[in-house]
């Protein structure tokens, strides 16, 4: 089960960065990002983290390697971390809060659109603290030079 949802997180991630055009080479780089977000997330999952927590360590993860792969095929890191968010996103608990609330079941559909939410905010602070770890961490190297 664990290795089809890898597969599956993979595949997701590098066939979107065809609809996202990166260039064919870097492609299974960025399934490879993909998959790895998504195998933080469902190691800090099973070890007890929260569903939203475990995003925003998933998502640090996602950004840290996007920012290396980034560096080491000298290219931006959209490119690696725009697919590698992608399994983490989370569709289907947004897709349940409308049809609950076409269902007129508003208790529900409001407590899924929250989680939507706060996952969302979670894969956004885990890009944005990951962006300013690396600032940092260039700064302190630029400096000690």
């Amino acid at each position: 089960m664990i290795m089809m949802q890898l597969l599956l997180s993979f595949m997701a991630s590098a066939l979107f960065g065809i609809i996202f055009n990166i260039p064919p080479r870097l492609l299974p780089h960025s399934g490879f990002v993909g998959m790895s977000g998504w195998a933080a997330y469902m190691f800090a999952f099973r070890s007890g983290a929260d569903g939203v927590i475990a995003t925003f360590m998933a998502s640090f993860f996602v950004a840290f390697l996007s920012n290396a792969f980034a560096r080491r095929y000298r290219a931006p890191a959209t490119i690696f971390i725009v697919p590698g968010v992608l399994p983490l996103v989370p569709g289907g608990t947004a897709f349940e809060a409308m049809r609950h609330v076409v269902m007129n079941d508003y208790n529900t559909a409001i407590a899924l659109a929250a989680k939507a939410l706060m996952i969302s905010g979670a894969i956004a602070m885990g890009l944005i603290f990951s962006e300013v770890v690396n600032q940092l961490a260039t700064r302190r190297r630029h400096s000690s030079r």
